[in-house]
């Protein structure tokens, strides 16, 4: 039976992004015409998902101009979309490559916090959806104020009904994650040692952090991104570790989200652990190969799936 995916995008955005000709303090900068795209994590997850066919519901927040925009961008994309109408106005975040030297400026707004009657209408309607899917991606940061109980809240709303849940997030928000348990859970070697008190991990500190959650029954695969060095996917009984072939890198835009995707399509097909890894570090790495906002191209992935190296 066909597994259905829901992505849940709370703090969504529109991604802004231009090129600029040697960028310095001070002087009037003329830019590229910009370029809108649809932004935050479970919304990205979902995009990828599209592009490697696979459909998914789309659940996030949206207000004010901005979030009529985001809405008719999903669309455009042919995505099945579940807008939560919110009083704020949805954030905007921008973007500027220096063509002098390709580095990447990037700047995040924060999103407005949600009203008490906001979170109630967020949780009934997550209530209300039908049928239950078999994966929830939680993915993204939190807007504002809003305490990362709430997140705590939507998982163990899913929990109780039978989804597995899938976070990827960070900060007090990740450690609720862990509180809570989860399916997946996918930090990077930064924020795995920030949940266990530690400024850096050692190869080994990392492979018993992983492991003690996974044994303590906090999620029951964890993956950790190593950026360029790839991933590495823990489960009860096994380690397996993946590096991605070289690639021209344009921008990391997105790149976490699509590895995620990655990793929710082959689960979703029922693939093997190996498989899992092997998707999600193509996916990502293919997305670093696209420039400013943009995901990856399907035939990047495909190339890129059978250069995957495993250690």
């Amino acid at each position: 039976m066909k597994k259905t995916v829901l992505t849940i995008t709370l703090n969504p955005s529109v991604d802004k992004s231009t090129k600029v000709q040697n960028i310095v303090p001070e002087k009037k900068l003329r830019c590229d015409t910009p370029k809108y795209e649809a932004g935050g994590g479970g919304i990205n997850v979902s995009r990828a998902l599209k592009r490697l066919g696979m459909s998914s519901n789309t659940l996030f927040t949206s207000g004010g101009k901005t979030g009529y925009m985001l809405e008719v961008l999903l669309k455009q994309e042919e995505l099945d979309i579940i807008p939560i109408p919110i009083g704020c106005e949805t954030r905007e975040n921008f973007m500027a490559v220096d063509t002098t030297n390709n580095q990447q400026y990037r700047f995040g707004f924060p999103g407005e916090a949600f009203t008490a009657e906001e979170k109630e209408n967020i949780l009934a309607i997550v209530d209300q959806l039908n049928p239950v899917p078999d994966f929830v991606v939680i993915s993204g940061s939190l807007p504002g104020d809003v305490s990362a109980d709430f997140i705590g809240l939507l998982i163990n709303k899913y929990k109780a009904i039978g989804s597995k849940v899938i976070v990827d997030t960070s900060g007090d928000a990740l450690k609720v994650a862990l509180e809570e348990g989860v399916y997946l859970l996918k930090p990077n070697a930064g924020e795995l040692a920030a949940l266990v008190g530690k400024e850096e991990l050692s190869s080994t500190d990392l492979d018993y952090a992983a492991r003690q959650i996974i044994t303590q029954g906090q999620a029951v695969l964890v993956v950790v991104s190593l950026g360029a060095r790839g991933a590495v996917l823990y489960t009860a009984a096994e380690k397996i570790q993946m590096v991605p072939p070289l690639v021209k890198i344009r921008s990391t835009v997105g790149a976490g989200d699509s590895m995620v995707a990655g990793m929710v399509s082959i689960l979703a097909l029922e693939g093997t652990i190996e498989e899992v890894l092997r998707m999600g570090i193509a996916c990502g790495s293919a997305t670093t190969m696209a420039e400013g906002t943009a995901l990856f191209q399907k035939k990047d992935v495909d190339r890129l799936y059978d250069e995957v190296r495993k250690l």
